[in-house]
């Protein structure tokens, strides 16, 4: 789906940046107390209100709960809490004990009505928020006194520890109900991180340590942030010493392999690209369509191809990482013969000129992508021409993002997910869940094919809702069987995200899987507040 949550920083536009980087193109990276990193996101939307840095990413804001890194799943460890949160039996009811020497950035104390502002104007629908959704579980919170909080939900929710992540903000900042997207939070945020927003212009953001952070001042002083959404100009910026690091697709980062003092990094992650097929269209919504879209397609080739191989084949929203939650039965093997055979079968015949019919009906649906990301335009145009080998013809649109929304459920999309990748509830509920009664309460992009499967339905809320590990896993794998057998979305890949690196004089803490909003909010900087100097 959309990447709708903004990165940790702010950033701007080309040559207007020369002004604080002396000349285009001239290497300004000599400070060691400082970053100055590219990301092809904009800026702005900094507010955890509207679901920014739900996944804890957020250097300005902190959450209850924090991310350990390492190799698989990642763990949780107390941030504003002082210890994890315990439940009662049914983990229905969350309690969790707070710091009491922590401060906003513009001064305030924090305490337990803030946490409790926070959740209930997340859940205010006069916010509009699109994170509202994803913390529906949540009936009350409450104060029990200054220094701890009570979440009270509406079901047994074991994945609830994903829902402390999002950032605190001050309850006096939501104290006037309204729009999230419209608040002041978005270009001016209070928290009680490890850094302060102190620029915010179109092509830049510039963040200062917090020298009073209630976890010690970070030895990266400054962070610089430029907006540079295109991938051959930050790799330009990148070559010339511009950066200190930057993202880049995997083929294009590998260009640095060999180009000391840089090093190319790559990140396993949750992170998905896959086709929405929408329910509503004759040809895209055909059961055997689907079915046979999903065989015809070579996602070793794109991995290979477009991935230069920082990737593995994607047949579902779960990931190998997931353990007993993942289903390894499931796959759809590339055989174009079968699809041919299902697309027969179904009564899909091929016409003279190799796209097929049926009952008049011309076997061609439309899939838009995003026209600013080269990744999502080439896995299209290999989609495109795998699914053109079957008979399927595929009209490719290139978009911006505000034109694609209101098409969502009419044409298929060339999507990403997997933002809560921390379990698998929220890695896959939004996308596999059959649309939620009120259009409102999450993001366009949830279910984007409108999809509706009762038996998938039903097993989600089964794992969402019970505390035994090994029936939620049971439950996910049976998901992804039923899945399998009417699957709503062509899964292609899931991505290893692909970083450049100067070398420079900092012990960084190694990665961590890495959720679909990457950029250089993750990668190797996920933790530059814990960095320590060679």
């Amino acid at each position: 789906m959309k990447l709708r949550a903004r990165p940790f920083f702010a950033v701007g536009a080309a040559c207007a940046l020369a002004v604080t980087l002396s000349s285009c193109g001239t290497p300004t990276t000599g400070n060691t107390d400082a970053l100055v990193l590219a990301d092809a996101y904009e800026l702005g939307g900094y507010n955890p209100i509207a679901g920014y840095g739900a996944a804890g990413e957020a250097k300005v804001y902190d959450g209850l709960l924090r991310l350990t890194g390492g190799e698989g799943m990642p763990g949780f460890a107390p941030a504003l809490a002082t210890e994890l949160p315990t439940s009662n039996a049914d983990a229905t009811v969350w309690t969790a004990p707070l710091r009491t020497d922590v401060r906003f950035s513009d001064g305030s104390t924090f305490d337990a009505a803030d946490v409790v502002a926070t959740y209930q104007a997340i859940l205010d629908p006069a916010s509009a928020s699109e994170a509202r959704s994803s913390f529906s579980m949540i009936e009350r919170v409450e104060a029990v006194d200054p220094s701890s909080v009570r979440f009270t939900l509406r079901h047994p929710y074991a994945a609830f520890p994903t829902k402390l992540l999002i950032g605190i903000v001050p309850a006096e900042s939501v104290a006037t109900p309204g729009p999230a997207a419209e608040s002041s939070l978005n270009t001016a945020p209070i928290g009680t991180g490890p850094y302060r927003l102190t620029t915010l212009e179109p092509t830049r953001a510039v963040f200062e340590a917090n020298e009073s952070y209630w976890g010690g001042a970070p030895a990266v002083k400054r962070l610089t942030l430029l907006y540079v959404p295109d991938d051959n100009t930050r790799a330009q910026r990148m070559a010339t010493g511009e950066l200190d690091g930057t993202t880049l697709p995997p083929l294009l980062a590998a260009t640095f392999a060999q180009r000391p003092p840089m090093t190319v990094r790559a990140n396993t992650s949750a992170d998905w690209r896959g086709v929405s097929l929408p329910a509503a269209d004759p040809v895209a919504g055909d059961p055997a369509v689907r079915l046979a879209l999903n065989h015809a397609v070579d996602r070793q080739a794109m991995i290979d191809n477009i991935l230069g191989g920082y990737g593995r084949p994607a047949y579902t929203p779960f990931p190998e990482v997931f353990g007993e939650s993942h289903n390894p039965a499931v796959s759809f093997a590339f055989d174009r013969g079968k699809a041919e055979q299902i697309l027969d079968g179904a009564g899909w015949r091929l016409g003279a000129d190799g796209v097929r019919a049926k009952d008049g009906v011309r076997a061609r649906f439309t899939v838009m992508y995003n026209s600013t990301d080269t990744l999502r335009r080439d896995l299209a145009m290999a989609f495109a021409s795998d699914a053109k080998r079957v008979g399927v013809e595929v009209d490719l649109e290139a978009l911006s993002w505000d034109r694609i929304e209101p098409r969502i459920g009419q044409a298929g999309i060339l999507l990403g997910g997997g933002s809560e990748p921390f379990d698998p509830d929220t890695q896959a509920y939004a996308t596999l869940h059959s649309p939620a009664s009120d259009p409102g309460a999450g993001s366009p992009y949830d279910n984007a094919s409108r999809h509706v499967d009762p038996a998938v339905d039903a097993l989600l809320e089964t794992a969402r809702r019970t505390t035994d590990p090994a029936a939620r896993a049971s439950a996910y794998r049976e998901v992804q069987t039923d899945y399998a057998r009417d699957p709503s979305h062509v899964f292609l890949v899931h991505l290893d995200h692909t970083y450049v690196v100067k070398d420079g004089a900092w012990n960084t803490s190694g990665p961590i899987l890495e959720p679909h909003t990457h950029g250089v909010t993750w990668g190797p900087w996920w933790s530059v507040q814990t960095w320590t100097r060679k």
